[in-house]
C-alpha cells in the first residue's frame, strides 16, 4: 500500500512494539450508537469497530479507559438518557468481562490496573468539552500517559476529548479504525481511479469550507447536499424559500464553481427538490422544479430527477468519498435521495469511502 498521506502515530505501532505495557491508555471512541425510547441500543456497528483498539490495548498490558460522547447532552447536567450505561453492558457482553462505568472522572482518583478496561461517562456532559477548553483537556490529559483518537466519526469536530487532549497528553496517537479510515482516505485522494466523486452534505457550508475547497482542486464532480447545496442554489441565483443557507458565503461558493468550471469539473445543482411549509414528520412533502420553490417553502431533499441523475454518475464513478446526508434523513419522506444514492454507491463498482455520524446513520436505514 502508498505510503498515507497522513503522517501520525498508530497505536499498532506502540503495541507491536511493547510500549503499552503497564501504562495508561485513553481511548477517544465513537460509541455514539442509536438507541431506542427504552434504551436500548439498536445498532452497535460502532462499538464492534471500537473494541479492536480496547483489545490491542488489553493485550499489550495496558491499564485501559475509553470514553465517548452519546447524543447532545446539556454540559454539565446529567440525565439518565445521556449515560453510557448500555454501552458498558454491550462492550461487557461483547468482550465477556466487567466494564464499570465511572462518572465524574474529570479530576482524577480513576483507579484502573494493567488488563482492565473503565468506561468513562460521556464526555459530552463535562463543561468546556464542546468548546474545546484547554484547562479541561489537560484535566484529562493528566489521566493517562498515552492518547489514542480512534473516533473518526467525531474527527472533523474540535473538541477536548478529539483535538485538545493531544496537545497536553505525553504521547498522542491514532487508534485502528482512525488508521483505516485515513489510509483508505489517502488512497481515495492520492492516486483516485477516476473520475472522482466526492458528496459533502449537511447544514453548514462554513464548517466543511476547508474540505469543500480542497476537493474542488481534486475531484471530477462535487456533489452538494443539505443546507450546503442551498447556499449553492442561492450562487446560482434559485429560489430557496424559508431553507437553511448560509447567504453571506454565496461569494465562496461562486468561487468554488469557478474553480471546477476552469478545469472541466461540475458541481451539479439540483434541477428538482423536495419541500415542505415546515420539518414535521407529519409535514406534506412536494415534489418541485427547483427554479420554482415557492416563499413559504423549505428545501428537505433532493427531487428524484436528481437523484437519478445523480444516481448514473456514481455508477460509473472511479471514486467515490461521501460525508454528509443529502436530505432530512430521519423523516422517510424527505430521505428518498439519500437512500437512491446510498443504494447507487453500494451497487457502484467504484472504491468508496463514507465518513460522518450522520452518513453512517443515514447508511445503516
Amino acid at each position: 500500500m502508498p505510503e498515507s498521506l497522513f503522517k501520525v502515530k498508530r497505536l499498532s505501532e506502540l503495541a507491536n512494539s511493547g510500549q503499552l505495557k503497564g501504562k495508561r491508555v485513553l481511548i477517544r471512541a465513537d460509541l455514539n450508537v442509536p438507541q431506542d425510547e427504552a434504551g436500548n441500543i439498536t445498532e452497535d456497528t460502532r462499538i464492534r469497530a471500537s473494541m479492536l483498539a480496547v483489545q490491542m490495548c488489553l493485550d499489550a498490558g495496558a491499564a485501559v479507559m475509553v470514553t465517548s460522547h452519546l447524543g447532545r447532552p446539556t454540559e454539565g447536567e446529567f440525565k439518565p438518557e445521556d449515560s453510557l450505561a448500555p454501552v458498558a453492558d454491550r462492550i461487557a457482553s461483547l468482550l465477556n468481562r466487567k466494564v464499570p462505568l465511572i462518572s465524574n472522572w474529570i479530576n482524577g482518583g480513576v483507579e484502573v490496573n494493567p488488563g482492565e478496561l473503565v468506561l468513562l461517562e460521556n464526555c459530552r456532559l463535562n463543561v468546556g468539552e464542546k468548546k474545546n477548553n484547554d484547562e479541561l483537556a489537560q484535566k484529562i490529559a493528566a489521566l493517562c500517559d498515552i492518547y489514542v483518537n480512534d473516533a473518526f466519526g467525531t474527527a472533523h469536530r474540535a473538541e477536548a476529548t478529539t483535538h485538545g487532549v493531544a496537545k497536553f497528553a505525553p504521547i498522542a496517537c491514532a487508534g485502528p479504525v482512525m488508521a483505516a479510515e485515513l489510509d483508505a482516505l489517502s488512497r481515495a485522494l492520492a492516486s483516485p481511479k477516476r473520475p472522482l466523486v466526492a458528496i459533502v452534505a449537511g447544514s453548514k457550508v462554513s464548517s466543511k469550507l476547508t474540505i469543500l475547497k480542497a476537493l474542488s482542486e481534486k475531484v471530477d464532480e462535487l456533489i452538494v447536499g443539505g443546507g450546503i447545496a442551498n447556499t449553492f442554489m442561492l450562487a446560482k441565483g434559485l429560489p430557496i424559500g424559508k431553507s437553511l443557507a448560509e447567504p453571506d458565503l454565496v461569494n465562496e461558493a461562486k468561487e468554488i464553481m469557478e474553480i471546477m468550471e476552469k478545469r472541466g469539473a461540475h458541481v451539479p445543482i439540483p434541477e428538482d427538490v423536495v419541500v415542505a411549509n415546515e420539518l414535521s414528520p407529519l409535514a406534506r412533502a412536494n415534489r418541485v422544479p427547483s427554479d420554482q420553490v415557492a416563499d413559504d417553502d423549505m428545501i428537505l431533499d433532493i427531487g428524484p430527477k436528481t437523484a437519478a441523475r445523480l444516481s448514473i454518475m456514481l455508477a460509473h464513478a472511479g471514486t467515490i468519498v461521501w460525508n454528509g446526508p443529502l436530505g432530512v434523513f430521519e423523516i422517510d419522506q424527505f430521505g428518498g435521495g439519500t437512500k437512491m444514492l446510498a443504494a447507487a454507491i453500494a451497487h457502484s463498482p467504484a472504491f468508496s469511502i463514507a465518513g460522518g455520524g450522520d452518513t453512517l446513520a443515514a447508511i445503516a436505514k
